[in-house]
């Protein structure tokens, strides 16, 4: 962020060299609204008024002195005057013998009497153009650019001390008014929406949607919905819908509405086959209308699951419910390391010679899991390093630090506690995203861990706490949707599903999905134009009907032999990219792959874990917090469809953010080359 606002630095500092012409960003702007290249008046920079040239400086420089410094001696002729004789003198003795003396551009360095019979010819200098109007609509943009990224509202660029400082590198520059940066970020966020929407029509798979909401500062309640596919390539594809404002009193009913809202707006009402919440129980009830609703109009299978990366976020919580005293003081201790070279220096080599591991520094000592989890880490592998330095700093840090052993206890049995949690959410952290059926592995080897251990007596009534959340979600997930995506992972396969999962019953209901909803649907050309209602229909039919349905019912026994087939493999290693191993096997499950596609898309988590677990989520929990109600919506949005690859568009038009800033780089450099000229002068 600090190189981009030094390139609009030297963009600001140096642009009075560049030529309108050269400064062209987009063309066939429509001019009647903000445009490149329509500055407002003033945004010129004024050409610098030409000095007014003394009488001495005219005539003198067309003179040179002798060297007995008694004398004056004409450069075009060579006659000598007394170096007594006025100014006035010579100025005439200029205009009489050599008239158009005072056109010349250049000086007349050599001293040698002209011949008098040629007249003297003096070369008229071009004369200088106006100086280039600078068009200052250009850093206007650079500027939107970085409100982008920073996650910043328009209003920032109001502050005066912000306008002052531009003002110091170019008295001249114009920032636009609030309003308009509001404006031009308005038709920018409706403009890119566009393409959104465009690019979803070309999808032809289902596609999964996410919810996750927060309140701003504001105390306005906001949903966020995300959309993820699986493109022909077999790549993952995410994209966001909209940060919509949930009304007041913010209920199932009022998300219900808004959601439906969103996914009218993108047309996708029908490709939607599953939607992640965020586990509270509005969002779960908003879902099931959905579903009525779904269901109700026929467009299709639909389920919703909870984010599991919540769950355990949950779970985790009531884990460290007895420990948050003992954690609040390692923070603080690991707040004052990362605040003392001193200090982390006195750590490092206690560390070392006491062996307990290498560190690096700032240490995590954020509240979310991430942190908390190094805090006991930090206890129970650098203890004693931990008590050397407070006792060396005790001065400093006081004696509040220190941690009995019976803290020290406590620290460790909730450290090795947790230890299959660190493992599972640092593995959900890093496959990304991750597949809902290794997700339910990892959730059942929590369920084992919780179940299986026996805690101290302290830590049962947490222990329950964790079960019950447990089960609860365990309960949500255990559905044929879910089932059928978890035999579609091929690492899991029937294999690796927990026994809750695994039922005869769920293999004959996804066998039967398949060949009802991929075999007819995704290879017509083969079925003589009848759809899936075809042959689920019991009504009578014609003789010739019957005769193609049990022609299409014998062709049937083909397609599911690609269920069979797969699922009678051996699981693929867990190191697989799953992606790719369907990528390469699609050929040989043409129509399987199609269902592997829709279902492999469907969300585990409603944002990302690292998000959730990592100081990453403080950072965007902060800007969400403090985004003003007038730039939450077009700020976030835009700035993820950038981030996801989508190019910053005003109307219909591309805004060319490469070539503003290699304008600003030239900038820079022609005012380093600049300084060093000026500094060997």
């Amino acid at each position: 962020m600090s190189v981009f606002i030094l390139l609009i630095v030297a963009f600001v500092a140096d642009m009075e060299p560049k030529s309108t012409m050269d400064m062209v960003l987009i063309p066939n702007m429509d001019t009647i609204d903000i445009v490149l290249g329509s500055s407002e008046k003033g945004n010129v920079v004024p050409s610098a008024k030409p000095r007014k040239k003394t009488m001495t400086s005219v005539y003198l420089k067309y003179f040179e002195t002798a060297p007995d410094g008694k004398t004056r001696r004409c450069k075009f002729c060579g006659q000598s005057y007394s170096i007594a004789t006025a100014t006035g003198n010579l100025g005439r003795h200029l205009s009489n013998r050599h008239p158009g003396y005072d056109k010349t551009g250049e000086n007349v360095t050599s001293s040698a009497p002209q011949p008098s019979t040629t007249p003297t010819v003096i070369k008229k200098p071009q004369q200088q153009g106006r100086a280039p109007q600078v068009d200052y609509d250009h850093l206007n943009w650079l500027l939107i650019k970085w409100l982008i990224l920073a996650t910043l509202p328009p209003s920032t660029l109001e502050e005066k001390w912000l306008a002052n400082s531009f003002k110091f590198l170019n008295p001249s520059i114009q920032l636009w008014p609030g309003e308009k940066y509001k404006a031009v970020f308005r038709e920018v966020f409706r403009s890119m929406r566009e393409d959104v929407r465009a690019s979803l029509e070309q999808v032809s798979s289902k596609v999964s949607i996410a919810l996750d909401f927060w309140t701003s500062y504001e105390q306005i309640f906001y949903m966020s919905i995300t959309c993820q596919w699986i493109d022909e390539n077999w790549s993952f594809r995410k994209v966001l819908l909209d940060i919509c404002q949930v009304p007041y009193p913010c209920s199932d009913s009022e998300i219900y509405n808004s959601l439906v809202k969103v996914l009218k707006m993108y047309n996708i009402e029908n490709k939607v086959l599953s939607c992640t919440h965020d586990n509270s129980q509005n969002a779960i009830h908003a879902c099931h209308a959905l579903k009525e609703d779904l269901d109700g109009q026929k467009m299709g299978p639909f389920c919703f699951i909870p984010c599991a990366a919540r769950t355990l976020s949950l779970i985790i919580d009531d884990a460290l419910r007895t420990t948050k005293p003992v954690i609040a003081k390692v923070r603080e201790f690991v707040q004052e390391l990362n605040a003392s070279l001193d200090i982390s220096e006195d750590f490092i080599q206690l560390t070392t010679a006491y062996k307990e591991g290498s560190w690096q520094f700032p240490l995590d000592a954020s509240a979310r899991w991430s942190g908390s989890y190094q805090m006991l880490d930090l206890v129970q592998k650098a203890g004693k390093s931990m008590d050397a330095v407070v006792r060396k700093n005790e001065e400093m840090l006081g004696n509040r630090m220190l941690l009995n052993t019976a803290e020290k206890n406590v620290v460790n049995i909730v450290h090795n506690y947790l230890e299959p949690f660190y493992k599972v959410i640092s593995e959900i952290c890093v496959n990304t995203p991750p597949t809902i059926g290794m997700v339910i592995v990892y959730m059942d080897h929590i369920s084992d861990t919780i179940t299986t251990r026996q805690p101290p007596d302290w830590l049962k009534n947490p222990a329950e706490d964790m079960a019950k959340k447990l089960r609860s979600y365990n309960n949500q997930v255990c559905n044929i949707f879910i089932y059928m995506t978890a035999i579609l992972d091929p690492r899991i396969k029937c294999e690796l599903i927990p026994e809750s999962l695994n039922s005869e019953n769920y293999l004959e209901e996804a066998r039967a999905h398949f060949v009802r909803n991929y075999y007819t649907t995704t290879f017509s050309s083969m079925t003589s134009g009848y759809s899936s209602q075809d042959i689920e229909d019991g009504g009578a039919v014609s003789f010739a009907e019957e005769i193609a349905r049990k022609k299409r019912r014998a062709s049937m026994s083909n397609a599911t032999d690609e269920l069979t087939q797969y699922l009678s493999e051996s699981p693929a290693p867990t190191k697989t990219d799953v992606l790719e191993w369907w990528k390469v096997n699609s050929t040989r499950y043409p129509r399987l792959s199609a269902m592997a596609r829709d279902f492999l898309a469907v969300q585990a988590t409603s944002v990302k874990p690292d998000e959730l677990f990592c100081s990453k989520g403080d950072e965007i929990d902060k800007q969400r917090f403090c985004m003003p109600h007038d730039s939450t919506q077009a700020i976030l949005c835009i700035k993820s469809w950038t981030q996801g690859g989508l190019k910053l568009k005003y109307k219909s038009t591309e805004i060319d953010y490469e070539r503003l800033m290699e304008m600003a780089a030239a900038a820079a450099a022609d005012i380093s080359s600049a300084g060093i000229d000026k500094k060997q002068k």
